[in-house]
């Protein structure tokens, strides 16, 4: 949505981004050229789950972008993780709800499984499930009674999925790793990251957070071997180089985290990442944006992150992959121009699809985000682009 200290005697490795080479017009130079629109759909926002509970009520009455709240059902919106489960349908996280912990009380927090079909440029909802908390593993008060999960117990930004079916999100308010079951079924007490408390953490008790509001867990990677998990603070830790991010290991095994972590640095202080996802052992791909929309939307992109630092600087060596706000469209998919944009605030989804395509996903911030027409809500929008050669990933970055 818009808007790690390590324990002593810790193993600490960090790799910072270098710069890339700077092409005309302040664009980074890459090896992989203007990406191909292959695929548009999209999924109106107002999308509700039938038959569910009124949302919206702490928002203010509107109307937002045309749109009066509060609504009669929970909105399909704010998608800010994406699992593929490889039969042409998606699990999408939604996002806390409406941008805060204090607004969110109404928004129960969701997986939507979707299936895009860019053919008719529709996505349809096939359902999905609630997030909860039946066992009491969180160890502090909850919004509801029936321990269904809200935007203001927690702000899930990013999701994978284990070998075992379960699935692991990352989360902003702790920030916390939050393991559920394949239903939904918080399975374990939130794992904290040493050092790092947001300022909605419920355990920071008049201490400073050293991290900012909604710069917690934004990505979340599983490894291709399976056997760890990295975390992507969208926010730089206090002490920490302005526009550094770690990127912390954590051994799914173990249950903890290695005190290993790289730093992916951003190409402005005033930029967030919108999603992470691994193509091997050593690289990452990772959505870097800046805060503008519309028009004032300058850097929407991926980066090929690596961890081996070849060049020594101490930060992960970056590629420009595929700028967001230049793809080529020579077929005029979803009925735009030659050159295509993808100009949301917030894109908070990637996923690999072959070697050499992928699919990318806005988060609406529904109903607030008007990043395609000015004074119209965003719908999610769901594209796939193909880079001008592959990626050489490894075979398992694909399961």
């Amino acid at each position: 949505m818009r808007r790690p200290s390590i324990m002593l005697g810790a193993v600490v490795l960090t790799v910072a981004l270098a710069s890339p080479a700077v092409a005309g017009h302040g664009a980074p130079r890459g090896d992989f050229g203007r990406a191909t629109l292959t695929g548009f759909a999209s999924l109106p926002a107002e999308t509700y789950v039938p038959n569910s509970e009124p949302s919206g009520a702490l928002i203010g009455a509107g109307p937002f972008n045309g749109i009066a709240a509060p609504f009669q059902d929970q909105p399909v919106q704010g998608f800010s993780g994406i699992v593929n489960r490889r039969d042409g349908t998606f699990d999408v996280l939604s996002d806390n709800g409406y941008g805060q912990k204090a607004n969110s009380a109404d928004y129960l927090l969701r997986v939507n499984r979707v299936k895009p079909d860019t053919k008719t440029g529709k996505v349809r909802v096939l359902g999905g499930f609630n997030l909860s908390d039946p066992h009491r593993r969180a160890p502090f008060a909850l919004t509801r009674s029936d321990r269904v999960l809200t935007g203001a117990d927690f702000d899930v930004e990013s999701i994978t999925r284990a070998a075992d079916g379960t699935y692991w999100i990352g989360d902003e308010f702790g920030p916390w790793l939050l393991h559920f079951s394949s239903t939904g079924r918080l399975l374990e007490a939130p794992i904290a990251l040493a050092g790092v408390q947001a300022p909605e953490n419920p355990f920071l008790n008049g201490a400073t957070p050293t991290v900012g509001s909604s710069k917690g867990f934004e990505g979340l990677v599983r490894s291709v071997d399976g056997k760890r998990l990295y975390p992507l603070l969208e926010g730089s830790v206090t002490g920490d180089t302005p526009g550094d991010l770690r990127f912390s290991e954590f051994d799914l095994r173990k249950r903890a985290y290695t005190g290993k972590r790289f730093v992916y640095r951003l190409e402005s202080t005033a930029h967030a990442i919108g999603d992470a996802i691994a193509i091997d052992r050593n690289r990452f791909l990772v959505i870097e944006r800046d805060g503008g929309q519309g028009d004032d939307a300058k850097v929407k992109r991926l980066y090929l992150a690596d961890t081996r630092d070849r060049d020594h600087d101490g930060v992960m060596d970056k590629t420009l992959v595929a700028d967001l706000l230049d793809i080529a469209n020579p077929k005029g998919l979803g009925g735009f121009g030659e050159t295509f944009r993808f100009p949301f605030q917030t894109i908070e989804d990637v996923v690999l699809l072959d070697d050499r395509t992928l699919a990318v996903l806005n988060d609406n911030n529904f109903p607030f985000s008007t990043g395609r027409t000015a004074g119209k809500a965003d719908d999610n929008e769901f594209i796939t682009i193909r880079l001008t050669q592959g990626l050489h990933a490894d075979p398992r970055a694909f399961r």
